[in-house]
């Protein structure tokens, strides 16, 4: 892995000089990166792989949608430094939805176990407030930047958690140069050894997730990306701590027979009560 990363001094030299050079101003679509306005815990775990474009002389151009949710939507970004081939990435933008669009109807089954610490804002969210709404958008981007920042650094194939500001993450974005996305696992129509192939990868994800005791919480073929022949493992805003949260253990057991159900009906062999029965020993391990 280490030839994806550029080493941690020469990524985190100061780009801040870079604006008194820039001669081009952001144009339609387009924002300054937005990278120099966050602060050292709010940007990824490094070393930072080298494609993360550092430049403070870096705009940010939104290209498009890539989803539509109930509780947030994924833009595709393109940030680049004008002029220059060499610093250009493309960047998946999760963006929360406001407190007037969102719904948080499933909110407390996840975010039981967590913790706030602002008393005000702990008010603000047992009242359901305007201002309690916006606590909550915002802990969901925060959250799902934490549990992306741990899974990568245990190993798990989850995008790389660029950084986070408000209610917007910024990752890694899975799928080609050309901005097409990675197809979901649902998508595909693979053959039974492909499948089976694809099968081990989950379990290998569920693996890692469990070890620490975590459940991914919402685990389905719809939150599985395929790109370059790896499963890779999405939307982790819910993943809940198994012993701290009441809930935990049901979550896992229907993250595993979500799992087990999909491959069953594709004749891939396998038993929800044997995954769920290893994951939790892994956990109490």
């Amino acid at each position: 892995m280490s030839d994806h990363f550029a080493s941690s001094e020469a990524a985190s030299a100061d780009a801040s000089t870079d604006l008194f050079f820039a001669d081009a101003e952001p144009g339609d679509g387009q924002r300054w990166t937005t990278w120099p306005s966050v602060t050292p815990t709010e940007r990824g775990p490094q070393p930072w792989p080298a494609w993360v474009v550092t430049s403070a002389g870096a705009f940010d151009t939104e290209l498009g949608i890539l989803k539509t949710g109930k509780e947030a939507d994924v833009f595709l970004i393109e940030r680049a430094v004008p002029d220059d081939p060499t610093q250009r990435t493309l960047l998946a933008a999760k963006r929360y939805r406001s407190s007037e669009q969102r719904s948080f109807h499933r909110s407390a089954l996840y975010t039981e176990g967590r913790t706030t610490r602002n008393s005000r804002d702990t008010r603000a969210l047992a009242k359901k407030s305007v201002h309690g709404r916006e606590v909550a958008a915002a802990q969901w981007s925060f959250a799902e930047f934490e549990a992306l920042c741990r899974m990568w650094e245990l190993g798990a194939p989850v995008p790389y958690p660029v950084q986070v500001s408000g209610t917007e993450v910024l990752m890694e974005f899975l799928g080609d140069s050309a901005g097409r996305a990675a197809p979901r696992l649902a998508q595909l129509r693979s053959g039974r050894a492909e499948l089976t192939d694809h099968y081990e990868q989950v379990v290998d994800i569920m693996r890692v997730f469990a070890a620490p005791g975590f459940a991914h919480g919402d685990l389905s073929a719809y939150n599985l990306l395929v790109h370059e022949g790896r499963v890779r493992v999405i939307d982790l805003p819910q993943i809940v701590d198994i012993i701290a949260n009441p809930q935990g253990l049901d979550l896992l057991h229907r993250d595993c027979v979500n799992i087990c159900d999909w491959f069953t009906r594709r004749r891939v062999e396998c038993d929800a009560e044997e995954l769920f029965a290893e994951l939790v020993a892994a956990s109490f391990a």
